[in-house]
């Protein structure tokens, strides 16, 4: 079992699976749910490397380590501790 982790709150998931729906528990906001919006990014602090690959739409973002999309990523496994950049 993988696990998120936003401020004191703490989102758990199978492993190898999206981490939007747990990020929106969270309370992370969404807009386009797709990868061209921007509105999910986090802020990695622990964990990046249990996180999937980046993929074609971050890398047409620009997007660079330490952050990720929340509706892009896959969490392989272990725990990841986020700050949403989006509130």
């Amino acid at each position: 079992m993988a696990s998120i982790k936003l401020d004191s709150k703490t989102a758990e998931q199978p492993d190898n699976k999206p981490i939007i729906d747990s990020c929106k528990k969270l309370g992370i906001p969404f807009g386009c749910q797709d990868g061209s919006c921007g509105t999910c990014m986090i802020f990695v602090l622990e964990g990046m490397e249990h996180l999937s690959e980046f993929n074609a739409k971050e890398k047409e973002l620009g997007i660079e380590v330490p952050h990720r999309l929340a509706c892009q990523c896959v969490l392989k496994k272990g725990m990841i501790k986020v700050k949403g950049l989006g509130f």
